[in-house]
Order: structure tokens, then sequence, then C-alpha cells
């Protein structure tokens, strides 16, 4: 495990302090200084509107080049590049009691890719915690698909090993290391192999792969950045409550949004990097919940800032969380959300090794960390400042500061901004439904345009209850040093839900 030292600890304070300085300030504030609450939430509100406008122009040229990259021939152009025939993918499938038709709709989903499957090695990376029931599935899809790729290797990943946490990081980790292990054994070069490291229940597009070997193959140093495609959550999304199909949705507006301004990104989810780089940084931490943003940052740090994502705009699909349970799948989203947010820890890693490292740029240091703090602050306050404290002023101010001009109009000047800025909300739903998958018989017709745009109504509590209060949760555990374990979201199972649920 990583010590515990008095520095890493005033970096892991600082995000949740911040978060509950701003909570607390606003109520006391707004009993003895309403005005200055007023001002402040003015401020905010306007730089919440600027912010969305700035955006949107990212997200709306993102989809565009979303939409116009699905239909391109990824394969043909990779074919065309000098040393195609050398590179392999190796797809890392850590899995922790996930049900069979999840594995196999992954695996299916790899024999649909376009790039040859000779030149693929697959990875079924069980847990010995679940042993029994992970060795009787992998015997099954052994016996289904072990010639369907140049290799399908299974791997159990031991219990309790030294200085790591139960969690997918520690998972892939070791099996990263059984991979190196076979592919040197082929005699095939590590600086030839890309690494995808997928979520167990990512169904990846059929270019997918074709996507990342052509831009492996023009990049001046392919080596030196992960490949980040976008997250779909559509494997199950008709059967998803309202509230999770928003805020899946809103995770993935937000990468797009990511995807067009890369610089400063950090990995999410499932997506591809070199083996090269996993070598040189000998592969995935093992005591961390968010591996997939720290595995970036050790390639960040070990480069010196020379490290970057390179954008994918082809769709991975993933699952909803579920649960068989309305109320238990918004349970379950909210662990998933908090687990995302409880990525603030990254915080402390990158400020104790950018004061040590001297070779990497002044800016570079101050994109990252900036980006870092400020995202995680906003994820928290924004909902609750926007929707519920900006409010407070107008409810517990003493009576002697209601005749003020600025106390009458500063509501409606909160409505009109808020108008403004759900101009983004209307760009998002008009923008879903065609991200939405295939419909389902079972759903009727009219759902689609009715269902699929009113849900946004649902936007304000979503933002709350799944998007502030996850992230104070996650910020103020790790501000106590009551550090978060890693939970496995709830995935589907063997029998799908018969209709929507709204």
């Amino acid at each position: 495990m990583t010590p515990i030292t008095w520095e890493r600890r005033i970096y892991e304070i600082i995000p949740g302090a911040l978060v509950w300085f701003t909570i607390i300030a606003s109520v006391i504030l707004s009993f003895i200084r309403p005005l200055w609450v007023v001002y402040f939430v003015i401020v905010y509100d306007l730089y919440w509107l600027f912010r969305v406008a700035y955006y949107m122009p990212f997200v709306l040229s993102s989809w565009w080049t979303y939409r116009r990259d699905n239909k391109l021939d990824w394969l043909a152009m990779a074919q065309s590049k000098p040393n195609f025939d050398k590179v392999f993918h190796v797809v890392l499938l850590p899995t922790y009691n996930e049900e069979l038709v999840v594995l196999q709709d992954c695996l299916e989903s790899l024999l649909t890719s376009a790039y040859p499957k000779d030149k693929m090695i697959v990875v079924l990376g069980g847990e010995a915690r679940k042993r029994e029931s992970f060795e009787a599935k992998a015997k099954i899809i052994q016996q289904k698909y072990q010639d369907k790729f140049h290799m399908l290797l299974v791997t159990l990943h031991p219990m309790d090993l030294p200085d790591e946490i139960p969690g997918k990081g520690s998972n892939v980790n070791w099996m990263g290391h059984r991979v190196l292990e076979k592919v040197r054994e082929l005699g095939i070069p590590v600086d030839d192999v890309i690494v995808s490291s997928f979520d167990v229940d990512t169904v990846a597009h059929p270019q997918y792969f074709a996507c990342v070997t052509y831009k492996f193959l023009t990049e001046p140093e392919p080596h030196r950045a992960s490949y980040q495609p976008v997250a779909l959550y559509n494997n199950n999304l008709w059967e998803s409550p309202a509230p999770v199909r928003v805020a899946m949705f809103g995770t993935t507006f937000w990468l797009l949004t990511e995807l067009a301004r890369p610089e400063g990104m950090m990995t999410f989810s499932s997506h591809s990097m070199t083996l090269r780089m996993l070598v040189d940084v000998d592969f995935w931490q093992k005591d961390m919940v968010n591996e997939d943003s720290r595995i970036f940052l050790q390639g960040l740090m070990h480069y010196h800032g020379e490290y970057r994502v390179i954008p994918i705009h082809l769709p991975v699909s993933m699952d909803t969380v579920m649960s068989g349970n309305y109320w238990m799948a918004l349970v379950a989203l909210y662990k998933q959300f908090r687990r995302w947010a409880y990525g603030v820890e990254n915080l402390q890693f990158m400020a104790i090794h950018f004061a040590r490292d001297h070779q990497m740029k002044f800016w570079t240091k101050i994109k990252f960390i900036f980006k870092q703090l400020e995202g995680n602050y906003t994820w928290a306050t924004v909902p609750l400042l926007v929707f519920l404290l900006g409010r407070l002023p107008f409810w517990l101010a003493p009576e002697s500061f209601r005749s003020y001009a600025i106390f009458q109009n500063t509501p409606f000047t909160l409505e009109w901004l808020m108008r403004f800025a759900m101009v983004g909300v209307f760009v998002s739903a008009t923008m879903s439904l065609t991200l939405l998958p295939p419909r389902p018989k079972y759903v009727p017709r009219w759902q689609t345009p009715i269902v699929m745009v009113f849900q946004w109504l649902l936007l304000p509590v979503t933002f709350v209850l799944l998007g502030a209060l996850p992230a104070i949760d996650a910020q103020t555990r790790l501000m106590l040093g009551k550090h978060l374990g890693f939970n496995v979201s709830p995935k589907r199972t063997d029998q799908p839900t018969e209709k929507t649920r709204l």
C-alpha cells in the first residue's frame, strides 16, 4: 500500500475542505451577510452559464466527428499503412462474478470486429475470491472461443497479495504481467502490442481496433499516448430507470466534450494504451480505486509530461447499473458515481510528483492540477449552489435586507440565467436521440421521442442526488482519511426486463 504521509494528507484534505467551506459559509452568511451570498451566487451562476456556453461548441464538434468517424472504413485505412501486419491487440477482461451472458456478449462483439482475430489475444481474468463460479464460466468460454482468436488466455488473481486492494486495478496488474510473459514467449515485440483494458461488459464498435491501429501507425510518438473511445451505456439502456439513463448520457456528453479538447484530459473507463508504456510504468497500481485515470497519470509522470490522450470517436458500449429493483438501481448508481468521484485522490498523486519532477513543463503541471481541482469542486458544488444554496439568502435574510433592489431583482436575474443555461439541456436531449440503441420490440414506438426527451426534466434531481451528493461523499471520505474501496456495479442477468422502467 502507498504510505500515508503528512504531505499526502494535506492534499487529500484540500478538495473536501473547499467544498465544505463553500457549503457552510453559504448557510452562515445567508443569515448574517446575505448580500455577500447574493453577489457570490450571481457571479457563480454567470460562471456556470459561460462554462455551458464554452462547452457546447466542443460537444457539438465532437458529436459531429463521432457521426462522421462511424461511417469510415478504418480497417482499410489502417491496412494502407506500413507495419499494419505487425500490430497485435491484447484485450484484458477482468471479471468479478458477472453473469455468463455478459462475458459472452463482450466476446461476441470482439468476433464481429473488423480487425483480424488472428492478431488479437483475449485475456479473461477472474478473482480467486470467486474461484468456483469463475472457473465454471471460464470453462464454457474456453470451449466456445478458444480457437476464435490468436490466443484466449485465462488468469486467476490470487487473494490477499501484499500492497494491493481488491479491485480492477490489482486484477489487471496481475493480468498484465501474465500477458507480458506470454507475449515474450510467443516472440511478439513489446513495441508492436496495443492493450485494451475493458470493463467486462464492454461491447466495442466493429471498427474500434482498426481505428486505434490507424492512430497508432500514424502518430509520431504512439507509445506516449493512450487511446480513448466514446463511452456509451447502451447495452441495457431501455431496461434502465429514467434517472439512470439521464445520468449515463450526461457522462457520455462530458466525455465527448473532453475528446474535443484532449489537452489536460485523462483516460476513463474502457480504453487502450501500448504495452511498452505499461512495461515502463510497471503496469497498473494495485491499491487504486480508479485505475483508469491513474494509469494515464503514471504515464504522464514517467515521461515527464510528454504523454497524452488521443481521441477515438467510436463507441464502446457498456451496461448501466442494474439490480432488478428501481430504487436499488439508483443506490447502485450513486455508489458508481461516488467511486468515479473518488478520482479526486489523483490530486495528491499529481501534486507530490509534480513537485519532484523538474523536467516536466510548469504549465503542464498547472493545467492538470487546476483541471483536477476545479473539476471536482464544481462537480460537488454547482448543483447545490444553482438549485438550493443560491436560494437561501432569499429565504433566510433578515427583513431589513428585503427592501434592497438587488434582493428584489436577483431572483429574476437568476431565473433568466438558468433559462439560458437550459439551452444545453435541450441540445443534450436532442443529441441523446441520435445515440440510442435500436428500440426493442416490447417498447412502443411512441415512447422513444416522448420518454427519451422528457426524461431530461429529471436533470435537476439527478444533478443533485446523483451528482453533487456522491462527489461530496467521496471528497469527505478522502478528507477524513476514510479511504474508499472498490465496489463492483451490478450488471445484467440472463433474464432481461420485459418493459422499460420509466
